[in-house]
């Protein structure tokens, strides 16, 4: 018998999931290449950082005593006296004359006069506080003697551009006290310590 059109079933319009084209899955080289791009950003990321913003150093030796010691590892900041001039009391490496990096503590400031009796030391002719190493000093009076054994500087006017730098181990530090080292030129300032990040008991940030 012949059906007539009402009776014809009808065709879902529904569109089911088999029938919706697929978007296109990424193929392995486009994927390798996703990988690719960004190892490049990232090793050019560390470069910038590591060359041009901030810097490793490892302490090695004792000049800095009892502040900090050998094998601890600083982070350095490399541009923040881009942005300004240092400041006494701050941490800085620099490039000594004899080739290798120093850690030392700023002192005096360029234009600035600066004397060192003993354990003090005085700036523009003031005695200056020195709480980063007052108790050093006070365990060296208890026991009969002064804490900074070497000899005193004399009073010497720091010339434009340079610094007065010396170790918190003031016995035993090879620093801006010493003709080898004298003052420090800007030029030769790497940055300021900012944080000890090793090891995992001591990290912390530098206080000025």
């Amino acid at each position: 018998m012949e059906q007539n059109e009402q009776d014809q079933p009808r065709i879902s319009s529904v569109t089911t999931a088999e029938t919706t084209p697929a978007a296109p899955a990424k193929t392995a080289k486009s994927e390798t290449w996703e990988w690719i791009k960004a190892l490049v950003i990232a090793g050019v990321l560390v470069i910038i950082i590591r060359w041009f913003l901030f810097s490793p150093f490892i302490v090695d030796g004792d000049s800095m005593r009892p502040n900090f010691l050998t094998g601890e590892r600083l982070i350095v900041n490399k541009i923040v006296y881009d942005i300004r001039a240092p400041k006494r009391g701050e941490v800085i490496v620099f490039h000594a004359p004899e080739g290798k990096d120093y850690i030392k503590r700023v002192i005096a400031l360029p234009g600035e006069t600066v004397k060192v009796t003993g354990d003090k030391v005085f700036i523009n002719g003031q005695e200056i506080d020195q709480a980063f190493i007052k108790e050093a000093i006070e365990q060296a009076n208890k026991e009969g003697h002064a804490y900074n054994t070497l000899s005193d500087f004399p009073e010497t006017k720091v010339p434009d551009g340079e610094l007065f730098a010396m170790g918190d181990n003031r016995p035993n530090s090879k620093d801006s006290r010493a003709k080898s080292v004298g003052f420090v030129p800007f030029e030769k300032v790497v940055g300021r310590a900012e944080v000890i990040f090793w090891p995992l008991n001591k990290i912390s940030f530098i206080h000025f």
